[in-house]
């Protein structure tokens, strides 16, 4: 009987990455409170926002290099110290430039969460199992984006802002003990038994990915590093979008105020975690009915494509909750979508170089991330100005509704390949 210690593994990197969305949510959660006792203004908060976002983009690159160099245990535990220094350090500080300075830290830090995880699920799943756990992985996302309402305002009425900042960061020196103790190689496990390890080893996909043998720019000129990365830039700021944007958006358009906001905002992030582990079971079920690997993503990719389409006809949905039911499909769709493409790079790039890949294509995605904002700005301003903001999100959620169709299609024509490593040799 194959054993289940590779769940656990699972389990850990699913923890990393529900402290990585709890600890970067804090500071807008707080944002009323903060804003009075610093006296911020819109911009003042816009420019720590940018900051974030911009040291997130630059340490992908940072971090997927480094960890594909000194190995996932390490690289993994640096990133989770950075970031948790940054989360605590919060507290400490005591104005605006501070506050930049520890929030370009802290995206600097949490940008490694991914390109490490991910590495992981390469280094201790087959092909058949791989997308069910990053789909359990990314599940993180959602069910951080559910803690930390539910526990930053009680943490910071109990018992101070500083408070927050530094209780939700101590939680990733906890996790770092665990890490540490626990996490090695599948061949370096003492607990792992020698069946989990030959079904962990032996990938039921036949799959035979040559080494790298070309430096690191090199996998700039590859097609495959490209389709991940382009996917994730046209999908990746849909997702930033439902998160930052959602509540406005139940206020303007049904004018909710904040005690009435929480349960549509909930039923759309809860349901992000059946996307994420649906998404993953469908093509590691497909893989096991005998799919290659490539076609089982793809197909599972275009189904959740399909899926946000629905998003597109918003302006003829009238009723809140029946809005929120088509935002849940979408974001749902998002996640699982996400299971997929993250899975990408460890189908068609060798161990050494997945982390690398995956650091490429978060910083691209991030620049997506941070170009978005700008266009809905402009757009919701537009409608805003002439008293018709609901047209405005008509038009945002069409952009949204097509962007994985479009993305698909992409990645489609940039992968027609089946070893990408044999095309960067020649």
């Amino acid at each position: 009987m194959v054993g289940r210690y590779r769940w656990i593994i699972c389990g850990l990197l699913f923890a990393a990455t529900t402290i990585n969305y709890v600890d970067r949510q804090v500071l807008s959660l707080l944002k009323p409170l903060l804003e009075q006792k610093f006296s911020w203004t819109e911009k003042d908060y816009s420019y720590l926002v940018i900051v974030f976002q911009a040291c997130y983009a630059l340490g992908f690159i940072s971090f997927g290099k480094l960890v594909d160099k000194i190995g996932t245990r390490f690289g993994y535990g640096v990133c989770m110290f950075v970031w948790s220094i940054a989360s605590v350090s919060h507290a400490f500080v005591g104005g605006t430039a501070t506050f930049a300075a520890v929030r370009g830290l802290l995206g600097f830090g949490e940008s490694g969460n991914f390109p490490s995880a991910l590495k992981a699920v390469s280094e201790w799943f087959p092909s058949i199992e791989r997308s069910l756990a990053v789909g359990i992985v990314t599940a993180g996302t959602s069910i951080g984006a559910i803690m930390a309402p539910a526990t930053v305002p009680w943490l910071a009425v109990m018992y101070g802002w500083q408070a927050a900042f530094i209780i939700t960061g101590l939680s990733g020196f906890v996790w770092l003990m665990i890490w540490f103790r626990i996490y090695r190689l599948p061949e370096d496990t003492a607990r792992l038994s020698s069946e989990e390890l030959h079904y962990i080893r032996h990938d039921p996909s036949n799959i035979q990915i040559p080494e790298f043998k070309g430096r690191w720019i090199d996998l700039l000129k590859m097609k495959e590093t490209w389709a991940f990365a382009i996917g994730k830039m046209i999908t990746d700021p849909i997702w930033f979008f439902i998160l930052f944007w959602l509540p406005s958006y139940f206020s303007d358009r049904y004018h909710l105020d904040l005690q009435h906001i929480g349960f549509p905002l909930m039923a759309v992030y809860c349901s992000t975690s059946v996307g994420s582990v649906g998404g993953g079971w469908i093509s590691s079920y497909l893989i096991g009915k005998g799919w290659k690997t490539g076609a089982a993503r793809s197909f599972t990719m275009l189904i959740m494509a399909l899926l946000v389409v629905p998003l597109c006809f918003s302006a003829q949905v009238d009723t809140m909750w029946a809005m929120v039911a088509l935002l849940s499909l979408a974001a749902a769709a998002h996640q699982g979508w996400s299971a997929n493409i993250y899975s990408m790079p460890a189908d068609y790039f060798p161990k050494s170089m997945i982390a690398s890949v995956q650091g490429i294509g978060g910083m691209v995605g991030s620049v997506g991330g941070m170009l978005f904002p700008v266009f809905v700005g402009v757009v919701l301003d537009h409608y805003k100005a002439i008293h018709s903001i609901n047209t405005g999100y008509y038009i945002l959620f069409i952009v949204c509704g097509s962007a994985y169709v479009i993305a698909w299609l992409i990645i489609q024509m940039l992968t027609r390949t089946k070893i990408p490593m044999e095309n960067a040799a020649s």
